[in-house]
Order: structure tokens, then C-alpha cells, then sequence
């Protein structure tokens, strides 16, 4: 028995020992191959944690990020905003055009029959037949457009001097409504170019005169008015595209005259718009449309209402227009003035004759006259206000009353002065 006891002892120390051993081999095996397969991985880590994250996560896969535009969001707003202004643009039309007129201007000219006297042409049995125009009375034809607008209910209308200007003509207003009147001129500036008319009629709509001095480059504005004297009532939309502007402007017959601190815009103005309004978005008047620049398509000019209210006022209480005045003709001085004529200063005015001995410096009996001035006098400013090209003469004489006393520094014959002068109503027809 022990005998075999002893066998079975043996072999299990022997069994034991082999075990431990190939465990031991075994766990050795593993721990080199895991070393070697994280050593692998571990180069090759980029490559493996690509392949995991695209086939086998895929919601971590990274995707190049974009601009994300919210239509639903954006788009209503932008769409809201310009429907908003278009809407705004149609009530101010609607709340003005009843007020907007077309004046027609109709002349007598004579009227010709016309007949053909046959003779005999150099080549033989070949007549030419020669027109033979014979008076036979008169007729009247239209020779002349632009527009206008109510002021007043009992139908007092503004519009352009130029507009109406024409001698032995006769003037008719058309409504927005298709009625016809007779027009007389009540009144013309002859400092803006500007005439008061009026028709005879009663519970007219018009238009109320806003602020022009609140303008803002930029701000959106409505034009209407007698487009190429064809289309009446015709509208334009733009923007105030600057102020202040002074430039010449000239037209038919000859007609030309400079225009001081007027508003610029991008509405279309055409011929036969002369006299219309310019609106602001409540469908106010801020201007009275007045002048286009040749050659372009979207620079035309109006007068600020500003300026013209007075004029209204005037004509409603006297039924006239009255400026005051100084009684010069002169010229603005530029540095290109000053080096041409070797004068001592870049700024003022120049009293000086027109082309024609006809244009005098000086007014004979003027206040200008009474005070002394002469011409190849150099004015500087007015009560203290330097006068140059954005603060020019007539601007500051503008804004006088007549009757009031205002203050010149002059330079005369080298010496400089300081006078005093009262200024007096401008003569008619001056």
C-alpha cells in the first residue's frame, strides 16, 4: 500500500511541476503577445481609431462644419421689412397724387391752309407741285408742360417759375381726377424759381409742407408729377442722395439762373416733373422738384420746401412775393479767382458788371448805392458771417426781412470798411 501511495506521490509532483510550468510558459506567451499587438496598435493608432470611429461609431463621425443658414428665420424678416416700406412708398403715393396736378400751357398761333400750285419742271410734261400756306385765323396749341400741387383747399398751387414763365400764353391746371381749369399766376419769386397759381375752385385736397431742415442723406423719397408733359402723375422713388448743393441751371428761351442749398436725389426726374413735390414717406412735401442733371439718369434736384415757405406765406396774406435786397451784381471769389486777379483774399464776393454795359454793378438808388459800394469792391461778410461757397450771399440775404439793417465788412480800394446797410423791397421786373 505505501508502495503505491509512493508511485502516486510522485507522479503528482511530477504532474504538478509540468502544469506550473506550461501555466507559467503560457502566461508569459500572452503577456509578450499583448505587448507586441499594443506596441502595433500603438503605431498604428491613427489608422485604428478611424477605422473604429467610421464603422463602427458612426455617431461620432466628424463632418467639416458649414455655414447654417436659418431661411425660415431670415427670410420672413427681410421679406416683412420690404413689403413693410413697399406699403409705406403706396399709402404716401395715394395720400398725394389727389393733390398733384399737370399744368398745360396753350398759345394762339396762326393757323395755315395749306394748298399745292403745280409748274412745269425743267424737263418736259413734268409738273412739281409747290405747298402754298394761306392764314386762316387762329388755333390753339399746346407749346409748353409741368406740375404742380395743392396748397390750399380753395386751389392755390405751387410750381416752378419757369414752369409758367411764357409771355401770351394761357394756362390750364388737369386734376388727378380728370377736371380741366383755367389757371392765372398769382405770383413769381425773383429770387427762387418759384410761382404761386390758382384756379377757382373749392374743397380741394392738399398737401401739407414738412420740415425740410430734418432731411437725412439717405432717407427714402417720392417724386410725382407730369413726366415728359405726357404721363401725369407719374412716380419715382429714391433716396436724398445730398444737400447743400448749389449749382447753374438753365433751359429753354434761354432761361438760366443759379440754384443755392438744394436737396439731390436719385428719383427719376424728367422733363415736365419741374414743379411737382418731393415726399417723404408720410407723403409730406420736402421739395419742390426743379432741375436734372443732363446726361445722367438719376441725379435730379429739388428746392427744400423750407425755403418756400415764406413765399407761401406772403402770397396767402398780400398776394404778392417780396424779397429784400442790396442792389449788386458780383461774382463768388475761388482761389483760381483770387490768382487771376491778384486779389488779397480767397473768399466773399467781387462787386462786378455783367457782359453787357446793361448789367451794372451797382444799382442805381440801391441800398448797395446809397451805402457807398462801388464796383472792384471786395464784400467779406454779412453781421459777422464770412461769406464763401457754403455760406453764399444769397442765402444769407434770403433770410432777411425788409427793412432790417445788416452789417458789411468790405474791402474798398485796398482800405478795409465796415458799413451799414437797410435793406429795401426788390423792385419788380429787376
Amino acid at each position: 500500500m505505501k508502495k503505491y501511495f509512493f508511485i502516486f506521490k510522485k507522479v503528482k509532483t511530477i504532474f504538478n511541476s509540468q502544469i506550473l510550468k506550461i501555466f507559467f510558459i503560457s502566461f508569459a506567451t500572452i503577456l509578450v503577445t499583448i505587448g507586441i499587438l499594443s506596441l502595433v496598435v500603438w503605431h498604428y493608432r491613427t489608422r485604428v481609431f478611424n477605422f473604429i470611429a467610421n464603422n463602427y461609431i458612426p455617431q461620432t463621425k466628424i463632418v467639416k462644419s458649414e455655414p447654417v443658414i436659418v431661411e425660415k428665420e431670415v427670410t420672413p424678416i427681410l421679406v416683412a421689412e420690404a413689403k413693410k416700406e413697399e406699403e409705406t412708398v403706396v399709402t404716401a403715393v395715394k395720400k398725394a397724387r389727389p393733390a398733384v396736378v399737370s399744368i398745360v400751357l396753350n398759345k394762339d398761333v396762326t393757323k395755315y391752309d395749306i394748298s399745292y400750285e403745280k409748274k412745269e419742271s425743267s424737263v418736259p410734261n413734268v409738273f412739281i407741285e409747290t405747298p402754298v400756306y394761306t392764314p386762316n385765323g387762329t388755333e390753339s396749341k399746346q407749346v409748353g408742360s409741368g406740375s404742380g400741387f395743392l396748397i390750399s383747399s380753395d386751389g392755390m398751387i405751387v410750381t416752378n417759375r419757369h414752369v409758367v414763365d411764357q409771355k401770351d400764353v394761357s394756362y390750364k391746371v388737369l386734376l388727378n381726377n380728370g377736371k380741366e381749369y383755367s389757371a392765372k399766376v398769382l405770383a413769381s419769386d425773383p429770387v427762387l424759381d418759384v410761382s404761386i397759381i390758382k384756379i377757382d375752385a373749392k374743397n380741394l385736397t392738399y398737401l401739407k409742407l414738412s420740415n425740410s431742415d430734418d432731411l437725412l442723406v439717405g432717407q427714402s423719397v417720392v417724386a410725382i408729377g407730369n413726366a415728359l408733359g405726357e404721363f401725369k402723375n407719374t412716380v419715382s422713388a429714391g433716396v436724398v442722395s445730398g444737400l447743400s448743393r448749389s449749382l447753374l441751371a438753365s433751359g429753354d428761351n434761354g432761361f438760366k439762373e443759379f440754384l443755392y442749398k438744394v436737396i439731390q436725389t436719385d428719383a427719376a426726374i424728367n422733363p415736365g416733373n419741374s414743379g411737382g413735390p418731393l415726399l417723404n414717406l408720410a407723403g409730406d412735401v420736402v421739395g419742390i422738384n426743379v432741375a436734372l442733371a443732363e446726361g445722367s439718369s438719376s441725379i435730379g434736384f429739388s428746392l427744400p420746401i423750407n425755403s418756400v415757405k415764406t413765399v407761401i406765406d406772403q402770397v396767402k396774406k398780400t398776394g404778392k412775393i417780396s424779397r429784400p435786397y442790396v442792389g449788386i451784381r458780383y461774382i463768388n471769389i475761388t482761389q483760381d479767382l483770387k490768382a487771376k486777379l491778384n486779389l488779397p483774399i480767397d473768399y466773399g464776393i467781387l462787386v462786378q458788371k455783367g457782359e453787357t454795359d446793361k448789367d451794372v454793378a451797382v444799382v442805381v438808388g440801391s441800398p448797395a448805392d446809397k451805402a457807398g459800394i462801388t464796383e472792384g469792391d471786395i464784400i467779406l461778410s454779412m453781421d459777422g458771417e464770412a461769406i464763401n461757397a457754403t455760406n453764399d450771399f444769397i442765402s444769407l440775404i434770403r433770410a432777411k426781412k425788409i427793412g432790417e439793417k445788416v452789417t458789411f465788412k468790405i474791402i474798398s480800394k485796398g482800405v478795409g470798411k465796415v458799413i451799414t446797410i437797410k435793406l429795401e423791397e426788390m423792385p419788380e421786373g429787376l
